[in-house]
């Protein structure tokens, strides 16, 4: 079972800290949430890998971890992405331009729910069959239901492309990518960011959702980006950050974010931490900016006299037992199922 995050003495937690770390030409004081960062990491890590073999709770002493909601310090391991993995990208055609339709109808409402009940209504999900009025139909039909069609994990702002709901100027949207070659275009990018600006172009798609869609697309065989190619801080890492190296670090969330990858084998070992990684698979630049949004809501409760940016005080999700066994399915590319 995982041990007490909290369980030590001020004392020591500050005494582990580094004095100072040098990023992108800077020298940053780390204030005692950066030790949290990893703490944290290890900590989540073990649950996930409790879980994952079937133990029974509790999975951990802190009561902070056990009850609240946090996600997987992998993003791969999370429950949307892994079913964005297992039941959208590898299930279904192949083709390259159908895993890309897929995959963005399924990110623009990222809602499990949705997706299954497009697929109950209409049958395999295919560019090639596509058809505005269908979809409107049964989108329209589940929002007149009071259904929510959209997950509040992030805002996917919709584009005025001329519709009078959100979700019609989305299809709107998907379909504007569609017949302006985005498919074909990050596919014949030759790096992740050059892939990411692509989408970057399309109408209400700004920077960090334009950087998640990405990710998700590279799931796919057809792509074969890095993971530690480039990374783009969403607010809620900024917000980590901010708590683990105060206002210096504004300006170089990403540089940080990288030292974070590229330096975490030093860190648990330093902190005499466990932590063996996915199947042995380090934590990537996604996965480091992911865990800054994890340990800013941890430290809103573990470290409240750390002001980050938004100044919110509380955990606002407790947790709650999901009944769905964990699914643990990689994209066979990473070689982590073999």
């Amino acid at each position: 079972m995982v041990r007490l995050l909290q369980d030590r003495q001020a004392s020591t937690v500050l005494e582990s800290v580094p004095s100072a770390v040098q990023v992108a030409g800077r020298v940053l004081q780390p204030t005692p949430v950066f030790d949290t960062y990893w703490r944290f990491a290890s900590a989540r890590q073990a649950v996930y890998e409790a879980r994952l073999a079937g133990r029974s709770r509790p999975w951990t002493d802190d009561p902070i971890l056990a009850g609240h909601r946090f996600t997987n310090c992998y993003r791969a391991a999370d429950r949307v992405s892994q079913a964005v993995i297992g039941e959208v990208i590898y299930q279904g055609h192949q083709g390259w331009e159908d895993v890309f339709f897929r995959t963005l109808l399924f990110k623009i409402f990222n809602k499990e729910s949705t997706w299954r009940l497009l697929t109950r209504e209409l049958g395999e999900v295919r560019w090639e069959t596509y058809d505005y009025r269908s979809y409107d139909r049964v989108l329209s039909a589940a929002f007149a239901r009071g259904e929510r069609l959209y997950s509040a994990a992030y805002i996917v702002p919709p584009p005025q492309l001329g519709e009078d709901r959100k979700h019609r100027n989305h299809l709107r949207l998907l379909e504007m990518m569609m017949t302006s070659g985005a498919a074909e275009r990050v596919a014949e990018a030759a790096t992740m960011r050059q892939a990411y600006e692509v989408l970057l172009g399309y109408p209400a798609i700004g920077p960090f959702l334009a950087y998640q869609f990405t990710i998700d697309l590279n799931y796919a065989p057809q792509l074969a980006f890095s993971e530690m190619d480039f990374v783009v801080p969403g607010p809620g890492a900024r917000d980590g950050i901010r708590k683990c190296f105060g206002p210096a670090a504004d300006g170089i969330e990403a540089d940080l974010i990288r030292y974070m990858a590229d330096s975490q084998r030093d860190h648990f070992d330093r902190l005499q931490l466990p932590f063996t990684g996915l199947k042995g698979r380090p934590l990537q630049l996604i996965d480091c900016q992911n865990l800054f949004c994890e340990v800013d809501k941890y430290a809103r409760v573990a470290h409240p006299e750390i002001a980050g940016i938004s100044g919110r005080t509380r955990i606002k999700q407790a947790y709650r037992l999901d009944a769905a066994p964990l699914r643990a399915w990689f994209p066979p590319k990473w070689g982590l199922d073999t």
